[in-house]
């Protein structure tokens, strides 16, 4: 077995930024450079998967745990869109879509989860020749990657195959939940004094403080502030504006950088928030639901019908809580042959 290789737990229906830490037509335009958002102050498929998620939300025993403990209904199509919702290619994303895998690599996020190969559904005995395929892959370019499997994923045990390959769950979290909320559910800020929401796309610097927060929460290894990873960096940030659907915020303290988190809105399906985390000296306060709340003002305001996120170990009881309701799962294999 290759050694576990320590990566920014970013697993997100992509475009890509989930999260096993603390830990997810274009939206209209807001003018972030002059106004941050809401700096709080202390004042204030099948249809049998189809049947199968609904059957989830109507057999939840969390509403007396969740701090929403009214959710509005979801629609089976939030549902869908949330267990079904394929990549497409975009600005510094590439896709290998064939029938039996679909292969997302971004070459500037050299870490596994944005890299990753999903959607298997290949024969029993062709599950070998995926596996060396996929790998071919990653390994011409250098890439670490991760295997996601869902529940249709074909054969039903290509984990075993990833097994034989050296291949096994991810030590860093092995599965997280996909869940759902309606826009029109309603999720406070609360106040924390000193907190501020920016737009880290804005501009470099603050995207790095972005990335770096993320990194810690996530107790990541990233490239070192070298020339070169800098300017992946902030080729990530630029083909991040231009994919005119994506959003990343960075809470600070005091000035100080607390968290971030990230956001695809996808009107009028759904919105997806991605890699949602707060640095451990932070953790505590409402940080990670003050992100969670900005990012649902923006997706109302684009249009969607709801929220959806990969929520982990950790994130996971924090989203029920706000009301999220688990409609599928995702397993990640973590590949580390290849980078």
């Amino acid at each position: 077995m290759p050694p576990a290789t320590r990566r920014q737990a970013y697993r997100s229906p992509e475009p890509a930024i989930p999260t096993s830490a603390t830990a997810e037509t274009a939206a209209p335009t807001v003018a972030w450079a002059a106004v941050r958002l809401n700096a709080y102050a202390p004042s204030s498929s099948s249809s049998a998967s189809a049947r199968a998620a609904a059957a989830t939300l109507t057999g939840s025993q969390r509403a007396s745990a969740r701090d929403n403990a009214v959710m509005p209904a979801v629609s089976q199509a939030l549902i869908d869109f949330a267990n079904h919702f394929r990549p497409e290619p975009g600005p510094g994303i590439e896709i290998i879509a064939t029938p039996r895998y679909r292969a997302s690599i971004q070459p500037d996020f050299p870490i596994a989860g944005p890299n990753n190969v999903s959607w298997i559904r290949c024969p029993a005995g062709e599950a070998g020749e995926v596996i060396r395929e996929a790998r071919a892959i990653f390994a011409s370019r250098r890439l670490p990657f991760m295997w996601t499997l869902d529940p249709e994923a074909e054969p039903p045990d290509f984990a075993n195959d990833l097994a034989k390959h050296g291949v096994h769950p991810d030590p860093h979290g092995a599965e997280s939940q996909v869940m759902v909320m309606s826009i029109n559910a309603k999720v406070d800020p609360p106040p924390i004094e000193g907190l501020e929401i920016r737009d880290a796309l804005a501009d470099l610097e603050t995207f790095r403080m972005a990335d770096k927060a993320a990194v810690e929460a996530f107790e990541a290894d990233m490239p070192a502030d070298s020339p070169e990873a800098i300017a992946m960096q902030d080729r990530r940030r630029v083909n991040f504006g231009a994919q005119g659907n994506r959003h990343l915020l960075l809470a600070t303290v005091d000035g100080e950088p607390a968290g971030a988190g990230g956001m695809s809105v996808f009107p009028p399906a759904g919105a997806i928030l991605q890699g949602g985390a707060v640095r451990p000296k932070f953790r505590g306060r409402g940080i990670y639901r003050a992100l969670v709340a900005a990012r649902q003002e923006i997706a109302r305001n684009a249009g969607v019908s709801g929220l959806t996120v990969w929520g982990g170990h950790m994130s996971g009881p924090i989203l029920a809580g706000l009301g999220f309701e688990k409609v599928g799962w995702r397993r990640f294999y973590l590949d580390g042959s290849t980078g």
